[in-house]
């Protein structure tokens, strides 16, 4: 099993078992991007120790690719120096290291091409990462509308008994009735209260408080006569002085017949 297999496993296994016991959609969407930030930091770690092991048997192919080189040289110099028992002995080192470094150059190839792959795992996994933490939002949007919707629904079917809309029309009417009868338990206070014979007077000095007002609106305006004028003034004064004026104004009248 591979590396990503491996992780690719316990992943699924964790978010399998976040989603079982989710209770609160929004940590547990933090939750799983919390692992998977997790997982890809242990994924990086792996992937850092095989490119490190690629390095090296790169290294290690130059390396004994190198050997080979200078054995090849000795090899050219126990020529020169006519020793042909050295340059054999030296020929063979060349091969045996020349032939290691191919295998170590194969090895290198093969890995390196699983490193390449790694690296681009890498970032798949974290351009997923990237994707779940900008969906995680809508996400968690999505789950409180739904949540808020069921809570209605729970409600409104805790609410198809008649009886809470009953008991609410009830104390709606208890309280309508209860203004009513405030307000007559008022009326009769203010009708049955003080001295009824002052109350009417009032109303009668009300009356006749009006009539003054129009009578010295009109002499105000020239519209009544002098006496009329004098009358007015004198309405000011009392019910009294209204009578005597009259009177005086039936003496004359009287008089002036009798002439």
């Amino acid at each position: 099993m591979g590396l990503f297999d491996r992780l690719s496993t316990l992943f699924r296994s964790n978010i399998n078992d976040l989603i079982s016991k989710a209770e609160n959609p929004e940590k547990m969407l933090n939750q799983l991007i919390v692992d998977m930030k997790t997982q890809l930091a242990k994924a990086k770690q792996q992937a850092a120790s095989a490119i490190a092991d690629e390095k090296k048997l790169q290294a290690d192919a130059e390396g004994m690719k190198k050997l080979a080189e200078d054995w090849e040289r000795r090899a050219m110099l126990a020529v020169q120096e006519g020793r042909d028992d050295l340059a054999a002995q030296a020929l063979m080192r060349y091969n045996e290291n020349l032939q290691g470094a191919q295998q170590l150059h194969e090895t290198w190839v093969r890995h390196k091409a699983e490193t390449e792959s790694l690296k681009g795992s890498l970032r798949q996994l974290n351009d997923k990462i990237e994707e779940a933490k900008r969906k995680k939002n809508i996400l968690v949007a999505r789950a409180k509308r739904a949540e808020a919707q069921q809570r209605i629904q729970e409600t409104m079917a805790g609410m198809s008994d008649k009886s809470a809309f009953e008991s609410f029309e009830r104390m709606a009417e208890k309280i309508e009735d209860t203004e009513r009868k405030a307000l007559a338990a008022a009326e009769l206070h203010q009708e049955f209260s003080g001295d009824d014979l002052m109350q009417q007077f009032k109303s009668l000095e009300y009356k006749g408080s009006s009539s003054q007002q129009l009578l010295e609106l009109k002499a105000k305006m020239g519209l009544l006569p002098a006496g009329g004028a004098e009358a007015a003034k004198q309405l000011g004064k009392g019910g009294e002085t209204i009578h005597d004026a009259e009177l005086v104004d039936d003496h004359e009248g009287g008089a002036g017949s009798a002439h």
